[in-house]
């Protein structure tokens, strides 16, 4: 009998070897290759046979597809406005963020409109669901709940009961029986995704997918999924602060968009608001406190930035930043010591984004480096002013995208001055806006504004 050959794959990110690894070469994981037995393949020409005959483009009618809304509006900018028929749509986050608890109040506002949900647990028994079903307030014949984790017997709920989405908690717990490997394996992961997007593209039922990530912030096992779906969002936040939905593929709309919860005792609350809720804190002139306008997709906010410089009690000052890139602020440091003549070399520097945010756009740099400077001098930066824009390593202020979008969420709230790249505000109409618009070429220009000489 001829001996079936096998693999070893890696479980993080499924790169094969034809034998054990310590490391993974392609995502550096330790200890996290799992020997599988390769699966016979049927021939070319029997696959050639079944398949579907490639016809002209002319030929094939354009689907418009026919959205229907969440009842979230946050959930729906994100999924780029609503659930598409017939969508493959998967959620990433830690455990314990608040993946089930979005879930079933997107359950509860769908059965609230006559839509029917099957909502499949393989993790929790279905007491637990209806003690959190509860919670929320969802009492309906509307929401059907399975434990199920056979991906056979699931396939076969989409046809018998029809229903008008599907929710899947979650992919890692889903297995087949025609795979040897035990659930949760890369292999399993990958049938089992395969299997129930094929489904769900058939029936034209939607379809949520939820799944863990690991330590690094990627989606636990089933990285191969994300080529599979149509949809990849993952839920940021920590246990204190917002749950924040960020898009990493979208094939139906934008990735730039972002939807901003807070967790409360009856689940997570839509924040309308946010520039409001963040800069709420803020009621006197502090030092080393500045606030800037960052664009989270197509909308504004307007964040606090933090920032603390003090003498160093050891031989290496400190650099510690939360929200903010730790390599980035190095830079920002390197250029006002050299543009602004101020000296680091015996500070500790700290710099945060108040409200658990994170922000990667450029145009946070102006602002992290007025908040040092405001707490370096221990001068404060005025409670109604805004300052963002972009800092060169020449020292040059550079341009920064949708300065009309800011400037308006700046007046919306009251304040009464921004602080822009000049090219940004050559080409705006000041007296359109009853707020004061100011223009900055240069790190020093913006210093001796702001502190003095």
């Amino acid at each position: 009998m001829k001996r079936q050959k096998s693999k070893y794959v890696c479980q993080s990110c499924g790169y094969q070897s034809l034998r054990w690894l310590g490391k993974c070469p392609e995502c550096g994981e330790w200890n996290s290759f799992y020997e599988e037995l390769e699966t016979r393949s049927k021939s070319v020409n029997a696959a050639a046979k079944n398949a579907d005959k490639p016809i002209p483009v002319t030929r094939i009618k354009e689907t418009d597809y026919a959205r229907f809304k969440t009842g979230i509006s946050e959930f729906d900018r994100v999924l780029g406005g609503g659930i598409v028929p017939g969508s493959a749509i998967l959620i990433g986050g830690a455990p314990g963020i608040g993946k089930s608890t979005l879930l079933l109040q997107v359950c509860e506002a769908l059965v609230k409109n006559d839509l029917t949900v099957l909502y499949i647990s393989g993790e929790e028994s279905l007491s637990q669901i209806k003690s959190r079903a509860v919670r929320i307030g969802i009492a309906s014949e509307n929401l059907l709940l399975a434990a199920e984790t056979d991906v056979d017997v699931i396939s076969g709920f989409f046809e018998e009961h029809r229903p008008d989405l599907v929710i899947v908690d979650s992919v890692q717990t889903v297995f087949s029986d025609q795979m040897e490997s035990l659930p949760g394996n890369i292999s399993q992961v990958r049938y089992s995704g395969h299997t129930l997007t094929s489904i769900a593209k058939k029936t034209h039922i939607p379809l949520f997918l939820v799944g863990h990530v690991n330590k690094a912030g990627n989606v636990a096992g089933p990285r191969v999924l994300e080529h599979l779906v149509d949809v990849l969002i993952l839920m940021e936040g920590d246990n204190n602060y917002f749950r924040l939905l960020r898009p990493i593929k979208n094939r139906f709309g934008s990735t730039q968009e972002v939807g901003i919860f807070e967790m409360t005792g009856k689940g997570l609350r839509q924040v309308h608001n946010p520039s409001e809720y963040l800069t709420a804190q803020i009621e006197t002139d502090t030092p080393g406190t500045v606030v800037t306008a960052s664009l989270e997709g197509t909308r504004a906010l307007l964040v606090e930035v933090q920032a603390l410089v003090s003498t160093t009690n050891y031989g290496i000052p400190q650099r510690t930043v939360s929200g903010i890139d730790q390599r980035r602020l190095a830079i920002l440091l390197a250029v006002m010591e050299k543009h602004a003549g101020m000296r680091f070399g015996t500070k500790d520097v700290f710099a945060t984004i108040a409200g658990g945010l994170k922000i990667s756009e450029p145009a946070l740099d102006l602002a992290v480096i007025c908040a040092i400077a405001s707490s370096s001098f221990s001068k404060p930066v005025h409670i109604k002013t805004v300052i963002g824009g972009e800092v060169g390593l020449t020292g040059e202020i550079r341009g920064i995208p949708n300065p009309e979008a800011r400037i308006k969420e700046a007046e919306r709230l009251g304040y009464e001055h921004i602080v822009l790249p000049f090219q940004n505000v050559s080409g705006i109409k000041k007296q359109a806006y009853g707020i004061d618009i100011s223009g900055v070429k240069t790190l020093k220009q913006v210093i001796k504004k702001l502190f003095g000489s």
